[in-house]
């Protein structure tokens, strides 16, 4: 076994939607052991019910967390560390407050491990917003509890997709409320974590692009209330002082297709469908969810439970196997 291949967390996420499903899909793939030590945080009745979905021969094998280090990690085996939270008989693609309150803890349990050095990094498998507040978690999902439980104040997501990375100012929130709490120092400092993430990847100057709150950016106040003025443009100017390669901000009905094109090396959106529209244009398969700004690395599936494919054995596993690989290369290499 090579040591020094990174130990990888997938936390099992929600137990009625499709996470067991894909989670087993991907494990399915020696290129996945090749790269990495991966292992499941969840409950293993449910990934052991899962493989008739997907008519899976892989078998389940309950570890400790004492174990993680020494572990074989053998092609064909799914390690998991069974925490035991759901019913056998969840029924599958419900809304369910246990399934909710589980997710929480697989994610938890996730975070403690990383926080002691015991894995590298974490890939989650999709939550139930409804299902986690149900559950008594009154969280807007993964990126906020990751912020929280690591304390975190500056954070931000990232999706990744082929030829497209975009980070957020804003997330879950409304647009109206959105719009409220978009201001210069949040977006200085999104733009900062741009920068920083990419450079750390490789790119020794990203190129980074802003987008306009507003239809064409505002243009020039013809459209919205000075938002572009005031909420945006000092921030990219108090970056482009410090050296940062930014621009904006700039149209967004535009934007998105010259940085497909190579213009660009990432956008920073201004809310939620503003970046996530253009991401899963592409393809939900194609994209990844990355959280920047925390002392761990997690990376994501771009996509949710899908309570109404659940347990038919067809959830795409694409999204799930790119996550895992981006959460190998970003995590810290093992001496």
């Amino acid at each position: 076994m090579n040591q020094n291949k990174s130990i990888v967390g997938i936390t099992m996420g929600d137990a009625a939607g499709v996470g067991p499903e894909i989670i087993l899909k991907s494990l399915a793939s020696q290129e996945i052991y090749d790269l990495c030590r991966p292992f499941v945080i969840g409950d293993s009745k449910i990934l052991e019910r899962a493989k008739s979905y997907v008519n899976s021969g892989l078998a389940i094998q309950n570890i400790t967390e004492e174990e993680l280090d020494h572990l074989e990690f053998e092609y064909g085996t799914v390690y998991t560390l069974n925490l035991d939270l759901v019913p056998e008989d969840l029924p599958v693609g419900q809304v369910s407050p246990i399934a909710g309150h589980a997710a929480f803890e697989y994610l938890s349990k996730a975070i403690d491990l990383a926080n002691k050095g015991k894995i590298d990094a974490i890939c989650t498998a999709p939550l139930n917003k409804e299902a986690l507040h149900k559950g008594g978690h009154k969280y807007p999902g993964h990126t906020e509890i990751l912020a929280e439980l690591t304390g975190t104040d500056e954070f931000s997501m990232m999706l990744s997709a082929p030829n497209l990375k975009v980070i957020h100012v804003t997330t879950h929130v409304g647009i109206i409320d959105a719009v409220k709490m978009i201001n210069p120092e949040r977006v200085y400092r999104v733009i900062k974590l741009a920068d920083e993430t990419l450079k750390k990847s490789g790119i020794e100057s990203p190129k980074i692009a802003v987008c306009g709150i507003n239809p064409h950016a505002g243009e020039n106040g013809l459209f919205g209330y000075g938002e572009e003025d005031e909420k945006v443009i000092p921030g990219v100017q108090r970056a482009q002082k410090e050296g940062v390669n930014v621009v904006g901000p700039l149209p967004a009905d535009t934007l998105f297709f010259r940085t497909v094109r190579g213009d660009f090396d990432i956008v920073v959106a201004m809310y939620h469908d503003q970046g996530h529209g253009p991401v899963k244009v592409l393809g939900l398969d194609a994209g990844v969810n990355i959280t920047v700004g925390l002392p761990i690395i997690r990376t994501s599936v771009d996509h949710g439970t899908a309570f109404d494919i659940a347990g038919k054995g067809i959830a795409d596993e694409k999204s799930m196997t790119e996550a895992l690989r981006q959460a190998v290369e970003l995590a810290p290499k093992r001496l």
